[in-house]
């Protein structure tokens, strides 16, 4: 096995290509935009969060959903309107609740592996993407919130996540531009930030040193497999369509990646779970002053920030379940600018770039790595909020199945 096809130029799609690249292999990576990283790898929170690897897979998860049902600006918001994906979704999110500690305590460990081989790639390659190392601070309003984080810190610990417990004034401390009362906190040094979009550039211009074919504005419309190869049939902007033929196929996706799985005869049941930015621009001295720049997490609002260079700051979070749905909702922008108004009454939000992606998560909120149905077919997708955590690890142990199958002496059927 030499020749392997890569679908999707988000984050996951050019580590797969990365990683494979650096093993020797013949790598293809297929794009529908003119670059990558310009749909959900674009503008996200921006965080490297280990202490984020809470799944959600939880029985107060559902309680918020429906109490916030008919709430607007509510962070985490469900289209009633019924559909078979949808209902179908919810039942496997359901199912998966009683391995809510379990995949917590997973996570986190794949987080924690995950950070060394993106930063080895970043130092190795000399990517600047923005990167601060500060940490990032979790707070909470109030005890009931802050007790819950105790018993997540425990599930992280057991995947290897130090995290310190703060105090109100550690809090002040630590990051003295954030105004408010708060109950207490936990800061994990380890934690980082950086521009996504900046990283996989800068990492899809190594993957072409390496001697990968990026093919921009192909948009595949079909895959075929079977024990011998792949295909694949494109179109180009121009209307043109082309097969290309390889010995395997990586669907690295996104929230595509289930329609293309489906035609392979897989199931990945993956749901398109928007999110929201925003990028507040730092015209004036008084503005980068009064921006943090220790990372943060709003657990009540569930909101991230990032401090991106001297002049920019990502403000990010919620979720929206209704489709693939690209559409940038005032009613949903406007709480992140009100947040920024009531924590950094310093910061002037004239300048505010929103923005809104497809988070591509499995009901259990696990990423789906590893072999398909056939056995030249292959899958890195599904990684939810996580994309950018998880993204290194991931490839690693892609690229770690497709070497094993590559040694097998005879091909055997998934």
């Amino acid at each position: 096995m030499q020749s392997i096809a890569v679908i999707g130029g988000g984050i996951t799609g050019v580590t797969s290509a990365y990683a494979l690249a650096k093993r020797g292999y013949q790598v293809t990576l297929f794009e529908k935009q003119r670059y990558v990283a310009m749909e959900t790898s674009f503008a996200n929170g921006g965080q490297l969060s280990a202490s984020n690897a809470e799944v959600w897979t939880c029985w107060s998860t559902i309680v918020k959903g429906l109490k916030w049902m008919l709430q607007r600006d509510a962070p985490l918001l469900v289209n009633p309107t019924p559909s078979w994906h949808k209902l179908s979704w919810f039942a496997e999110f359901i199912a998966a609740i009683p391995h809510y500690e379990q995949n917590t305590t997973e996570t986190a460990r794949m987080a924690i592996a995950a950070r060394e081989l993106l930063f080895s790639w970043a130092k190795e390659e000399q990517i600047d993407f923005d990167h601060s190392e500060k940490g990032i601070l979790h707070f909470y309003r109030d005890k009931a919130g802050f007790e819950h984080a105790q018993q997540v810190s425990k599930l992280l610990a057991k995947g290897g996540l130090v995290r310190e417990t703060l105090s109100p004034s550690d809090i002040r401390r630590i990051e003295p531009a954030l105004q408010g009362d708060y109950y207490g906190g936990f800061l994990t040094p380890s934690d980082s930030t950086g521009d996504i979009h900046k990283f996989t550039q800068g990492l899809a211009n190594a993957c072409e040193r390496l001697g990968v074919d990026c093919l921009y504005e192909q948009n595949v419309q079909q895959v075929k497999a079977s024990h011998q190869g792949a295909m694949i049939t494109t179109q180009s902007v121009e209307g043109e369509s082309q097969e290309h033929h390889f010995d395997a196929v990586v669907i690295s996706a996104g929230v595509a990646s289930r329609k293309l799985a489906s035609q392979l005869g897989d199931r990945v049941n993956i749901y398109p779970v928007k999110g929201y930015s925003i990028t507040v621009n730092l015209l004036d001295e008084q503005s980068q002053v009064s921006a943090p720049m220790v990372s943060l997490l709003d657990d009540e609002t569930k909101l991230v920030t990032s401090r991106l260079g001297r002049d920019r700051f990502r403000v990010a979070g919620t979720a929206e379940f209704n489709g693939v749905n690209k559409d940038i909702r005032a009613d949903r922008i406007k709480p992140l600018v009100d947040w920024v108004n009531l924590c950094f009454p310093g910061v002037n939000t004239r300048s505010v770039v929103p923005w809104a992606g497809l988070r591509p998560m499995m009901p259990n909120m696990m990423p789906k790595v590893g072999q398909g149905r056939w056995s030249r077919v292959f899958y890195n997708t599904g990684h939810g909020h996580l994309g950018w955590t998880l993204s290194a690890v991931t490839a690693h142990m892609l690229a770690e199945v497709i070497d094993q199958e590559s040694r097998s002496p005879q091909l055997i059927p998934a």
